[in-house]
């Protein structure tokens, strides 16, 4: 089954991973954490009622009682062959609910995971992990087709450090995804990135971004020919405060030329 995505910069999400660890600040709202709860919830009252929750199961263990991550993940078998069906080609975000790199992940599933996209050559796939430290680690073990993209969260000053390691992964695309951006980037260096994203947190506790951020960034981005995608600037209303920046929207998308299908 195709799951659509609201998510601007994809078209599709999947999830043969669920389940995660706050690593970093920008952990703090978690929308995959807020979304597993309510499936938490729904897999509850499935039970009650007698009827099938299907893959919502998965997440009663991911999450505790008060709407928290458990810590633990769990791995959806029946997922995981999901892009072999799905015949037209699309872009796809790689565990939405989830980190692929988590330390909890088995080397050989992540390995399965591989599989499948180097097999499904017609979609593009967008790997997007806070542990970009794990992914080199294991990067020598894993297969880089074209269609395979990875990138890294960096929401302040402090996270820059994960650049490094996401460098020394052999993708065709490596992507940074500023969001939320919780403060100033004043060292960010682009060097080797392909496309940069840049969002405010939204939900109902959302910290405030700040223009003069997003703004630097877009200025570099442009300086340096980077691909730059606003994604929002977020806030408690999300529509309503919308994604325009300086009278335009920036939809930008890294150079797809590079791209074999087979």
């Amino acid at each position: 089954m195709a799951t659509s995505s609201t998510i601007e910069w994809t078209e599709s999400t999947w999830n043969p991973l669920v389940g995660c660890t706050k690593v970093s600040p920008g952990c703090k709202h978690c929308y995959a954490e807020r979304m597993s709860a309510r499936l938490r919830a729904m897999a509850l009252q499935a039970q009650e009622q007698g009827e099938s929750a299907g893959r919502k199961n998965y997440y009663r263990s991911v999450v505790k009682a008060n709407g928290r991550w458990s810590n633990t993940i769990e791995i959806i078998e029946e997922a995981l062959t999901d892009p072999l069906r799905w015949r037209n080609p699309r872009t796809i975000f790689v565990n939405s609910m989830s980190d692929l790199f988590h330390q909890g992940t088995p080397v050989d599933f992540i390995q399965r995971v591989f599989e499948v996209m180097e097999t499904a050559s017609w979609h593009i796939f967008q790997i997007l992990t806070k542990r970009p430290e794990r992914a080199r680690e294991l990067a020598d073990l894993l297969p880089w087709p074209s269609n395979v993209w990875i990138g890294t969260s960096v929401e302040n000053e402090n996270l820059l450090s994960r650049i490094k390691p996401l460098l020394e992964i052999p993708a065709s695309i490596r992507f940074l995804s500023l969001e939320p951006l919780l403060g100033p980037l004043n060292s960010l260096d682009l060097a080797g990135i392909n496309w940069a994203i840049v969002g405010g947190e939204s939900g109902p506790q959302a910290r405030p971004m700040k223009p003069e951020w997003v703004r630097e960034i877009r200025d570099k981005a442009v300086s340096s020919n980077v691909p730059f995608f606003f994604k929002q600037w977020g806030g408690k209303n999300k529509k309503a405060t919308g994604r325009t920046l300086d009278g335009r929207t920036w939809d930008e998308m890294p150079n797809l030329s590079h791209l074999t299908h087979g």
